[in-house]
């Protein structure tokens, strides 16, 4: 009988201990903003408000925001839109088969299906369409609503609603 009860709590320290190794690993992942600078991407690219991210071995991932879908307006006139998730492929300079992230032209939503960086600029494309905007347009990473035009008080106004 003696070896059974020897064997409960050796079982239950073996159950405990991956668990409290995995809640040290997860306080010391880098931030999917991070993560993104890390593959030659400003932080820009991404709103706020990524609540967390999976990356995976081979590239994939995804993205989580709290929340309903986050759109903005640029001042180009362009409005994009992130859903609570986005997907894709990402490697250095490479962000492929995007799924998630639209930005409407006119009256027309296009999904953004690819992100290059090339040397100062990155190259959106919807299709084979594309545009190039500058890196230094990404530095900042724009809020949900208001997008880089934000008095702090109406953002509060807008994320309390």
């Amino acid at each position: 009988m003696e070896p059974k009860m020897t064997f409960l709590p050796l079982l239950l320290l073996l159950t405990i201990s991956p668990i409290q190794s995995t809640q040290t690993q997860d306080s010391d992942t880098p931030t999917a903003y991070e993560m993104l600078e890390s593959f030659n991407f400003p932080k820009g690219i991404l709103p706020e408000g990524v609540t967390h991210y999976k990356l995976n071995t081979d590239g994939t991932f995804e993205v989580y925001f709290g929340g309903k879908e986050c759109k903005f307006g640029l001042e180009a006139g362009y409005t994009l839109s992130y859903s609570n998730k986005i997907s894709g492929k990402v490697g250095v300079g490479s962000l492929k088969n995007l799924v998630g992230v639209k930005v409407k032209v006119l009256f027309v939503w296009l999904n953004i299906n690819e992100v290059v960086r090339s040397g100062g600029s990155l190259d959106f494309y919807v299709g084979p369409l594309s545009a190039s905007f500058g890196v230094s347009n990404f530095v900042d990473s724009p809020r949900c609503g208001c997008g880089f035009d934000c008095d702090d008080d109406d953002h509060l106004l807008l994320s309390d609603s």
